[in-house]
């Protein structure tokens, strides 16, 4: 007799463990499900088996083969074009089917009595026998019922609650005469239960149901596969175990080392070329592969562990599977029901909540709490928050999806019926992602004034004239082209504060959302005057008698990156020459290489022009590079310095806010204008809050933010930037070639060096320990300063990346180059001892 074992199945609700794997590949106990039945039918006397297959084809037929290995002959059908269903697929190989035959799922863990069931089918004369079992919740499996004598009656396919009439259901298994097939039509998709059972009921033929006592699982959810493993370990079931059994109720493979010291409760199941380290305390019900290494102290209840995975040292798993090759790193945390996909990792105490699924392939990073399926991207971030707002790959970590979440979760933070402001760049990505934003925004009650394409300057400028709670702006990352930026702001148009975003995050995270009624939805509006309110404040802080006079000629590139036309506006009211390049908007913003090939080409036109200035404007109107009278660029440090030397110029006995690395020229710069400096925290909101805090401060920020002027609105405004540029250079009557010349040549460089997220703090302790305290300034990192020569080293860690970045600034070159040395030398010294030790521990 012939089996026909259906195995084409994607098993769509089995992710991610099938994204490379087909469903009946799943191992239960370390076979695969098609392996159990295979042995099934062997048992029960069925040695020629044909497979059909659709998904991944090759994937069962490399294991199976021809079968011998396994005691059974296996031949292939491949529905190569489209799955035909369960039916059509048998229906195209009925020329091998000339005898009664059996049809199995390759879905299920069963022991049916497959004999006494075709002994039932041929003392019936039946045509067509279905394998029937009892469950308690029948919802997802097609009903029959059928009389004393066995016949069916009625069934349905896979009914509604109100539809329930027995709880007698279709398992799947099938044993068939071959004239059956003749109703089907050949090459189209039909299924046995949809078309094939009720035709043969309508025309009267004989159809019964056998109804087994043994046991049946539907392998067809991620809670079914969990509790096959857990039944067939208990005995429930019977299967063929690939291990031999060590001691009672507990299944070994060959090669395998378990420290004296671990403890293990049964039944459990451990695979071949297992390593189980000291103290290791595996709980009843554990299933753990081959080639599976677990570190000491790990903590196991009850996971099902797949081939080749890696769990660290401490690492506690809860009733969760953890697929091929996976890594579970040092004191990470998977909880019950959690899936981790094949070759991904989850990082040093990062925690995977109960539930959810991470997709092959995928990064939790250190730390981390993951409370939602990780699909798309590769990394899960430590928080929702990094440096500057949220960020992650436009439409695969940040997607509608993701924005209508994150739009709940703030406003749950907020009170219905608020207020808040929804801005963004030009792009069609910004649209779709500030919709989704507003769209939950709205479904928790809360109200949008929609400000739709405007540049960053001009959304902070208006907030505070709307009577709003805060706002969100979003644009493209001004570094990262394929990645966006989601930047939060209070009331007053500043970035909100590391307490505010971890309100967000903990709603996000904990889904703590409020739902509004339907009367309580909020509602969308289009203030008018945005940019009215914007130039009148801007008009109201400059000298604009001084820039009319000045007849100068500007050329500004906005690198395919439109902030909008208001400054060339403005420019021209004031009677300058506003020169634009590159206004068109493209796609994706330019790189950092073609920005670069466009300064040069600014710079061309500047002196071509014999223009006062250049400018190219970036991040959405926030930052900008300028270019002098003869085409070079002033950036960085240089434009940090030069901007507090003009300003204080025209503000003596001012403050000037700048971030703790910003170069020391700007004290000496300081002291010759009787100002004042102060320095914060390399974030930008540390740099709005300061610029806030006193009334005497007259710029803030740096040449790579950008600047603030407080008097304006507090965030960073390029704009206003190149307005105040032209009415000082007037008033001041220099050009910038000649202010440059006249700034104290500080020597300052960088280096960056990698640096696990486990090591920072350590190795911020170690600096503060090593060095006197009287040498010390700790407002953000450990600088380490030399008085005596006024010269400085600054280990900074990065806010959102494995990384720490060394600055070194003196007026002596040469104290600056070897200290910088020096320092990148200990610090790399100091990550690799750390790492070694934490290679030891493991």
């Amino acid at each position: 007799m012939r089996a026909v074992l259906m195995a084409g199945g994607s098993g769509t609700r089995l992710r991610p463990l099938t994204c490379d794997l087909p469903k009946p590949m799943v191992p239960i106990l370390n076979r695969p499900i098609a392996e159990h039945i295979v042995n099934l039918l062997k048992r029960n006397g069925i040695t020629e088996i044909i497979a059909t297959l659709h998904y991944l084809p090759d994937v069962m037929r490399d294991y199976f083969q021809d079968g011998k290995d396994f005691g059974v002959q296996m031949t292939y059908a491949v529905e190569e074009d489209q799955p035909l269903g369960t039916a059509g697929c048998v229906k195209n190989i009925a020329e091998l089917l000339d005898d009664t035959f059996v049809v199995i799922s390759g879905d299920s863990v069963a022991d049916f009595d497959l004999e006494s069931a075709l002994k039932f089918h041929r003392e019936k004369g039946s045509k067509a026998t279905l394998v029937l079992t009892h469950v308690p919740n029948p919802i997802e499996f097609g009903v029959v019922i059928t009389n004393e004598d066995g016949q069916i009656r009625r069934f349905l396919e896979k009914p509604s609650t109100s539809e329930i009439f027995s709880d007698t259901v279709n398992t799947g298994t099938y044993i068939l005469e071959p004239e059956v097939l003749d109703y089907l039509p050949a090459n189209q998709e039909c299924d046995f239960s949809k078309d094939l059972f009720p035709l043969l009921l309508a025309k009267g033929d004989p159809i019964y149901g056998y109804v087994s006592e043994t046991y049946w699982c539907d392998v067809g959810h991620l809670d079914a596969c969990r509790e096959a493993q857990y039944d067939a370990l208990e005995g429930k079931v019977k299967v063929d175990f690939a291990y031999s059994e060590q001691s009672t109720g507990l299944w070994v493979g060959q090669n395998t080392y378990m420290d004296p010291t671990a403890k293990i409760q049964t039944p459990a199941l451990i695979g071949s070329n297992c390593r189980i380290g000291p103290r290791v305390t595996i709980e009843a019900g554990t299933v753990i592969g081959d080639n599976v290494t677990i570190g000491s102290d790990a903590d196991l209840k009850r996971p099902i562990i797949w081939n080749g995975a890696i769990i660290g040292d401490e690492a506690h798993l809860r009733a969760c599977v953890i697929a091929r090759g996976a890594r579970v790193d040092r004191r990470a945390h998977v909880l019950e029901g959690a899936v981790v996909g094949s070759l991904s990792t989850v990082g040093e105490e990062a925690q995977i909540s109960p539930g959810v699924r991470v997709w092959p392939s995928k990064k939790i990073e250190s730390g981390a709490t993951l409370n939602i399926n990780l699909i798309w991207g590769n990394t899960a971030q430590r928080n929702l928050f990094g440096q500057r707002g949220v960020t992650g790959l436009a439409n695969i970590d940040i997607t509608p999806e993701f924005a209508v979440k994150l739009g709940a979760a703030y406003g749950s933070t907020l009170k219905p019926g608020s207020n808040v402001t929804v801005s963004r760049d030009q792009r069609s990505i910004s649209r779709m992602v500030s919709r989704s934003l507003i769209a939950g925004l709205m479904s928790v009650g809360v109200n949008v004034q929609n400000l739709e394409a405007t540049s960053i300057p001009v959304a902070r400028a208006v907030l505070p004239t709307l009577s709003v709670s805060g706002g969100i702006h979003v644009r493209l990352h001004p570094d990262r082209s394929d990645q966006l930026l989601i930047e939060f702001f209070d009331q007053k148009g500043i970035d909100i504060p590391k307490g505010k975003e971890k309100k967000i995050e903990g709603a996000y995270f904990k889904e703590d959302l409020r739902r509004a009624q339907v009367h309580e939805i909020g509602s969308v509006a289009y203030p008018s005057r945005v940019v009215d309110i914007y130039t009148t404040a801007f008009e109201h802080h400059l000298n604009v008698e001084a820039i009319r006079n000045s007849n100068s000629k500007v050329v500004l590139d906005y690198a395919y990156a439109v902030s909008g036309a208001v400054l060339p506006q403005l420019l021209g009211k004031f009677g300058c020459d506003a020169v634009v390049l590159n206004a068109s908007l493209s796609p994706t913003a330019p790189s950092a290489t073609e920005r670069e090939v466009l300064l040069g080409q600014l710079g061309h036109v500047v002196q071509a022009l014999q223009a006062t200035i250049g400018v190219q404007i970036s991040a959405n109107g926030e930052q900008l590079v300028l270019v002098d009278e003869v085409g070079t660029p002033i950036r960085g440090e240089t434009l940090t310095a030069l901007m507090t030397h003009m300003i204080l110029t025209a503000h003596p006995r001012g403050t000037v806010v700048v971030p703790v690395h910003a170069s020391g020229a700007v004290e000496q710069i300081a002291r010759r204008h009787d100002g004042h400096i102060i320095r914060t925290k390399a974030n930008p909101t540390a740099l709005m809050e300061a610029c806030q805090m006193d009334s005497n401060v007259v710029l803030g920020g740096s040449g790579d933010m950008g600047f603030i002027f407080p008097q304006l609105h507090p965030g960073f405004d390029a704009m206003f930037c190149v307005a105040k540029l032209i009415e000082m250079l007037t008033i001041q009557e220099r050009s910038l070639g000649q202010i440059w010349s006249d700034l104290p040549r500080i020597s300052h460089r960088s280096q960056t060096v990698r640096c696990p997220w486990t090591v920072k703090g350590a190795l911020m302790r170690y600096l503060v320990e090593t060095h006197p305290a009287d040498s010390l300034e700790l407002i953000d990192g450990v600088k380490i300063v030399d008085h005596k020569r006024d010269s400085w080293i600054l280990i900074l860690p990065d806010a959102g990346e494995p990384l720490v970045h060394i600055f070194s600034n003196s007026a002596d070159r040469d104290w600056m180059d070897e200290h910088l040395r020096k320092y990148r030398a200990s610090v790399q010294e100091f990550i690799e001892k750390e790492q070694g030790m934490e290679e030891v521990n493991l």
